[in-house]
């Protein structure tokens, strides 16, 4: 029977990421940010050499332009040249990001390194501990790449371990752009026993054995938003003869995004929010393996504490303390920013007794348990009335799976936050 051997799948490194849009670091943020996803790549070279994994899979977006900055294309060979070093091999596709048609600045790569050409799939096969391996892969030539790359790879010779190597939006992920589009089918139908996918940037199995399909996702997150928050890192799948599993992440990420959300609707005054929020971004570096993060803070609810955040500077005066508390940490806490989504107290008594749409809205939600029907009245009237359906209609085809009360109840929300900003003026 053959022996058991692991492999290390990796996806998205983006080396050299610029980090735009971060809210004003000081300048020992700005150096690590700059060095993070190189440091991250170091990373994965000391896990992969760790693990004594027998390969590596980088599947697309090494780079995070197709113009490569010469630092990042020396540290991204120096990894490779110390995996090759050590006896692994490296197999590598090219996305979006770094679409084969850029400039590279190395042409003579180590002697265990494979980079896939992208006029059709190839194939390169080898054997550990009397375990045949197939690996399949074809990069992009240019980066506006939507031809169904997928179509194109087919397993072959039974009894080997076949694994598909590409940058590819598997179903349609609506949070990143559809390069090289596949389906869930067209995945299954090449006969792999894993898929190596990049592009989408949260780590996913689309499916777990029989064809494993994963996602990576990136090496080191690269803005506040949702799909770049939290841990990032890589896949070690573990292989026994020709079975595969477990397949588990390892984060290798050195800054890490996180959002905090903090409800105000218990908090009296500006002090107390303060306080809230320390303990909670406290909490998150308890839970962050002693990597630096970057907070986005959230504060969301109702409570009388929104007035006081209205007030002129009161959230940048807030941000600014927030960031001295934490100035000088190692690893560092950077508060990225505070956004104030909190709403004030209303009187929702005084309101129903009002003549106005508002007044309406309310004795529509307070009716809706009775009659649901209501829903479609609201629907109607308040579209009309608010001269936007398109507002509406979006909010409750967001909200299709929710009950017709919570639905309800969501809009009546958006529409009070213009009494709250009148009342407040």
């Amino acid at each position: 029977m053959s022996g058991s051997f692991r492999f290390v799948h990796a996806a998205d490194l983006h080396l050299d990421t610029p980090f735009q849009g971060i809210a004003g670091p000081v300048p020992e943020v700005g150096k690590a940010l700059q060095e993070a996803s190189l440091q991250a790549w170091d990373n994965v070279v000391a896990l992969t050499i760790e693990r004594e994994a027998a390969f590596l899979l980088i599947a697309g977006d090494v780079y995070d332009g197709a113009d490569r900055g010469v630092r990042a294309q020396l540290r991204f060979v120096d990894g490779l040249r110390r995996l090759d070093a050590a006896g692994i091999c490296s197999f590598i596709v090219h996305g979006n990001h770094d679409p084969l048609d850029g400039w590279s600045a190395i042409r003579d790569w180590p002697a265990g390194v494979k980079v896939f050409g992208p006029a059709e799939v190839q194939t390169e096969a080898f054997a550990i501990d009397g375990q045949e391996v197939l690996v399949h892969g074809i990069s992009y030539a240019t980066r506006d790449t939507q031809e169904n790359l997928a179509s194109r790879f087919r397993a072959s010779k039974d009894g080997s371990l076949n694994i598909g190597l590409l940058h590819t939006n598997a179903g349609s992920n609506a949070e990143h752009a559809s390069y090289a589009p596949c389906s869930l089918g067209d995945l299954d139908a090449a006969g792999m026993d894993y898929w190596a996918l990049g592009h989408i940037h949260k780590q996913m199995f689309l499916r777990e054995g029989g064809p494993w399909v994963a996602y990576s996702g990136d090496t080191q997150g690269r803005s506040p938003k949702p799909s770049e928050a939290g841990s990032k890192g890589v896949l070690v799948a573990e292989v026994s003869g020709s079975i595969i599993g477990p397949v588990k992440f390892e984060p290798v990420d050195v800054v890490r995004f996180v959002r905090c959300a903090v409800s105000i609707d218990d908090i009296v005054d500006v002090g107390a929010l303060e306080s809230r929020i320390v303990d909670l971004v406290d909490e998150l570096r308890r839970g962050s393996d002693e990597r630096s993060l970057l907070v986005r803070v959230v504060l969301e609810g109702r409570g009388p504490v929104a007035t006081d955040l209205r007030r002129e500077d009161a959230v940048a005066g807030l941000t600014t303390a927030l960031r001295e508390g934490y100035a000088g940490l190692d690893p560092f806490v950077w508060i990225e920013s505070v956004k104030n989504r909190a709403r004030g107290l209303l009187d929702y008594d005084a309101l129903r007794k009002g003549n106005d749409f508002r007044a309406e809205l309310l004795r529509l939600h307070d009716g809706l348990a009775e009659s649901p029907d209501t829903v479609d009245a609201f629907v109607t009237g308040a579209a009309t009335k608010l001269g936007d359906s398109s507002q509406v209609e979006s909010v409750l085809r967001d909200l299709e799976s929710a009950a017709p009360a919570d639905v309800l109840a969501e809009a009546l929300d958006l529409a009070l936050d213009d009494l709250e900003r009148e009342t407040d003026r």
